[in-house]
């Protein structure tokens, strides 16, 4: 089984670009702090690439940027390609089958530098805000009450 879920933030603008088939491909990475601390009682950020295709491309182009949180589920490739000097490459990158939004555009704190060394730690974090699955729960309370009499309801 090859599945891969995780939750971080852009470290750079999404890039889209069309293949020769015009089928729209975007390419970004996202910081990602790891769960311990190291020696120096710091921690480390693992940077992952992440591919997408087609209109959930084109989504991520127009509404995530730098700083964005994002939730991506996909799995795990790695492909390699011979480059102009003839030198074998290894590329391993995520795949995305979906890329979740978990916060608005104007919540991300976008900067206007290049840098790429970015951590997880340089954004301002929110709170994701609470929601309610209702195929967890149909009768889940949306903060109002409802009445409901026999009269309301046609046969």
């Amino acid at each position: 089984m090859n599945k891969a879920f995780l939750i971080g933030r852009l470290t750079r603008d999404p890039e889209l670009r069309y293949s020769s088939s015009n089928a729209a491909i975007v390419n970004f990475s996202i910081a990602i702090d790891r769960q311990y601390t190291n020696n120096q009682g710091q921690r480390e950020t693992d940077f992952i690439n992440i591919v997408a295709f087609q209109k959930q491309a084109e989504n991520i182009k127009k509404y995530v940027t730098k700083g964005s949180l994002v939730a991506v589920d996909g799995r795990i490739q790695t492909r390699n390609y011979e480059d102009k000097d003839g030198k074998r490459v290894y590329v391993t990158e995520v795949v995305a089958d979906r890329v979740q939004f978990l916060d608005s555009r104007n919540s991300s704190n976008n900067t206007s530098n290049n840098d790429d060394s970015v951590s997880p730690a340089d954004f301002q974090t929110e709170e994701a805000p609470k929601e309610t699955n209702v195929s967890d729960d149909v009768f889940a309370d949306f903060g109002s009450s409802i009445e409901i009499s026999d009269d309301d309801i046609a046969f």
